[in-house]
C-alpha cells in the first residue's frame, strides 16, 4: 500500500508545496504519487474557458515531468472527485490524502466538503495546508496581517532530499535567478489530455495569452524583479505602460505555478539587494518592488472575504442591495458591453484587448465594471461570469470581490464611478492604446478620438466613416445616467434599515490598515464553524485591483 495521494488543484508546482514535502516525509522511500482530477462538473461551471483549461494543460506537463524529475509520478484522471479517488482507492490503496487549502467557487467548496466526508467514510486521512496568507475558520480578523506576515516569513517547504523533513529551514528565500528546483525537461511519460472542447469549452481562447508552466512563470519573476519593477510606480494605470509596468505574475499565482511566499520572499530578498546600491534605477526599482508587496497584502486580504462568506459569490454582500439592478437587466446593454460596441472608444478598446490576450490592467479593469455597473446599470453577477472566463488570471475570492466594490453592493466602500471619457484623455491622451485595438479609429482625426460619435457630417465624410455603422453611438447619454445611477445607489445607501446594516457587514469584511498601507482586516465568519465580534473601522480603499492583476 501505498500511504500518500498528493492532490493537485489550483497549485501546479513542487516549489514551497506542503503536500510534496509531507508526503517525502511520510514515506521517503516510496515514489511520490501525485493526482490531477479533471472534473467535468467544473469545467461546465459558467466562470471556466478554454483558456483556462489549455494554461492548466501546459502546466501539467511541466508538473508531470517535475515529479519525475524526483522519481515520482503524476496520475491524470477524468471523472467527479470521489468517484475518481474511490476508483483509485480500490486499484492503488493509500492511507492519507494531501492537499493545499482552496478558496474557489461554489463548486470546487461543495467538491472538498463532499471529499472530506468520502475519507471519513473510508477511513482515509484528509489533510490540507494553507498556500498563501488566507487562514481558514479565521474568527477574528484582528490580528490577521500578523498571520499573514508570520506565514510568508516562514521557510518555504523543501524539496524531496532537500532536507531532513518538512520542517527544515532554509537559510535564504529563494532566488528566481538560481536555476531551476527540477529539470523540468527530463523526459517523462507524455500526459494524454482532453481538449477543451472535450471538456465542453467551446470558446475562442485568447490568441496572445500569457503562456502555462513553471518554467515561464519563473522567467516573468525573474524579469520582473531584475528589470520591469523600475517601471511599477506609475506604469501600471495605463494600459499603454501596464502591460510590462505590471508584474505579469497574476495567472502564474491564481493557478499555484508560483506560490506567494516564494513571490513575497524573493521580491523582499530582491529589495534587500537593492539597498546597497546608490544609483537612481534602484531607487526606481525599490519603490516599485514596495508597492508591488502592498499589492501582496490585498491579494491575500479579498481572498479572505470569500473564503470567509463564500456566499459573496452570487449575493450582494450587503443584502440591503438586493434588488437594486438584478430585475432590470438589459439584454441589448450587455450584449454592446461584452462585444465591444458600447461606443465609448477606451471601454471598447479595453474588450479588444482582453479578447486578443486575456489580460487587461487593474484600472481598466475597473473601468469596465464601473460602466456596466453605473452608466448601463448591468447587475454584477452576469457581468462577472463574463469577465472571468476572459480573465486568463481568475481568482474567484478576488474577483467577486472586487466586482460587488466596484458596482457598490459592499455597503462599506466608497463609490468608485470611472467615465471612460476622462479615463481615455488622462491614460491614452494621443490615443494609442484606442487606435491600436480598434483599428476604424485610425481613420479618426485626434480632436474626436474620445467623442467620436460627435464628428460633424463633412468629417465623417473625409475620414470615409459613418457614425452608427463604422463608429458605435454610445448606448446612453453618460452624464444623464451617470447622474441618475449616482441618485439611485445613493438613495438606496440612505435608507436608514440600510445604513443599520452595514455595521455588520464592517464586522465581518473591513479591513484596518497600518501605517504602510497593509491590510489588518475587520471581523468575519469563516468557511467553518461561524464566530463574529464587533470591531472598530470601516474599509480601507486598497488599490483598485481586480483578478490578482499586479
Amino acid at each position: 500500500m501505498h500511504p500518500a495521494v498528493i492532490w493537485f488543484k489550483r497549485d501546479l508546482r513542487v516549489a514551497d508545496h506542503a503536500a510534496v514535502a509531507s508526503a517525502y516525509a511520510c514515506a521517503p522511500d516510496q515514489p511520490l504519487r501525485g493526482l490531477y482530477i479533471i472534473e467535468p462538473g467544473l469545467w461546465r461551471q459558467p466562470d471556466a474557458a478554454a483558456q483556462h483549461w489549455a494554461f492548466v494543460a501546459e502546466c501539467l506537463h511541466e508538473l508531470a515531468a517535475a515529479l519525475h524529475a524526483l522519481g515520482g509520478e503524476l496520475l491524470v484522471r477524468q471523472g467527479e472527485a470521489t468517484a475518481v479517488l474511490a476508483e483509485l482507492q480500490a486499484g492503488r490503496p493509500f492511507t492519507h490524502l494531501l492537499a493545499h487549502e482552496e478558496t474557489g467557487n461554489a463548486f470546487t467548496y461543495a467538491r472538498d466538503l463532499a471529499v472530506a466526508a468520502w475519507c471519513r467514510q473510508v477511513g482515509v486521512q484528509f489533510q490540507e495546508w494553507p498556500q498563501m496568507g488566507v487562514v481558514r475558520r479565521l474568527g477574528n480578523r484582528d490580528d490577521w496581517h500578523l498571520r499573514w506576515e508570520r506565514f510568508m516569513r516562514t521557510a518555504p517547504w523543501p524539496l524531496p532530499n532537500f532536507g531532513d523533513s518538512p520542517q527544515t529551514q532554509l537559510s535564504h528565500p529563494p532566488d528566481p535567478r538560481a536555476p531551476a528546483d527540477v529539470n523540468l525537461r527530463q523526459p517523462s511519460r507524455a500526459l494524454a489530455l482532453p481538449t477543451s472542447a472535450h471538456l465542453g469549452l467551446h470558446d475562442s481562447p485568447p490568441p496572445r495569452r500569457q503562456p502555462g508552466g513553471r518554467s515561464a512563470a519563473l522567467a516573468v519573476l525573474d524579469e520582473f524583479l531584475h528589470d520591469r519593477c523600475g517601471q511599477y510606480r506609475g506604469g501600471i494605470s495605463s494600459p499603454l505602460s501596464a502591460p510590462t509596468a505590471c508584474s505579469r505574475l497574476s495567472p502564474y499565482l491564481a493557478w499555484g505555478v508560483l506560490g506567494t511566499r516564494e513571490v513575497v520572499q524573493a521580491t523582499r530578498a530582491r529589495l534587500a539587494a537593492l539597498e546597497a546600491i546608490d544609483v537612481p534605477w534602484a531607487a526606481r526599482q525599490q519603490a516599485g518592488l514596495k508597492g508591488f508587496l502592498s499589492r501582496m497584502h490585498w491579494h491575500c486580504h479579498f481572498i479572505q472575504k470569500l473564503e470567509d462568506e463564500p456566499e459573496l459569490e452570487w449575493r450582494n454582500l450587503h443584502r440591503g442591495y438586493d434588488g437594486l439592478r438584478e430585475d432590470e437587466h438589459n439584454p441589448a446593454h450587455f450584449a454592446a458591453f461584452t462585444e465591444g460596441r458600447t461606443g465609448w472608444p477606451m471601454v471598447d478598446a479595453c474588450v479588444a484587448m482582453l479578447r486578443a490576450t486575456g489580460w487587461i490592467n487593474f484600472r481598466m479593469r475597473a473601468m469596465l465594471v464601473s460602466v456596466a455597473a453605473y452608466p448601463l446599470w448591468l447587475h454584477w453577477r452576469p457581468v462577472g461570469l463574463w469577465l472571468a472566463r476572459q480573465f486568463l488570471d481568475y481568482e474567484p475570492g478576488i474577483h467577486w470581490s472586487q466586482l460587488q466594490m466596484q458596482s457598490g453592493t459592499t455597503g462599506i466602500n466608497a463609490t468608485r464611478v470611472y467615465n471612460p471619457i476622462k479615463q481615455a484623455r488622462d491614460h491614452d491622451p494621443h490615443g494609442h492604446f484606442v487606435r491600436r485595438w480598434l483599428p476604424h479609429m485610425r481613420r479618426v482625426p485626434p480632436q474626436w478620438l474620445f467623442e467620436p460619435w460627435l464628428m460633424p457630417p463633412e468629417v465623417q465624410a473625409q475620414c470615409g466613416l459613418q457614425v452608427g455603422v463604422d463608429i458605435p453611438v454610445p448606448l446612453v447619454d453618460l452624464a444623464e445616467a451617470l447622474r441618475t445611477a449616482k441618485a439611485r445607489l445613493h438613495g438606496r445607501r440612505a435608507q436608514p434599515e440600510v445604513r443599520a446594516d452595514v455595521g455588520e457587514v464592517v464586522r465581518k469584511h473591513g479591513s484596518r490598515t497600518f501605517r504602510d498601507g497593509s491590510p489588518r482586516g475587520g471581523q468575519t465568519r469563516s468557511r467553518g464553524p461561524r464566530h463574529a465580534q464587533a470591531p472598530s473601522g470601516a474599509e480601507a480603499a486598497p488599490p483598485p485591483q481586480m483578478s490578482l492583476d499586479f
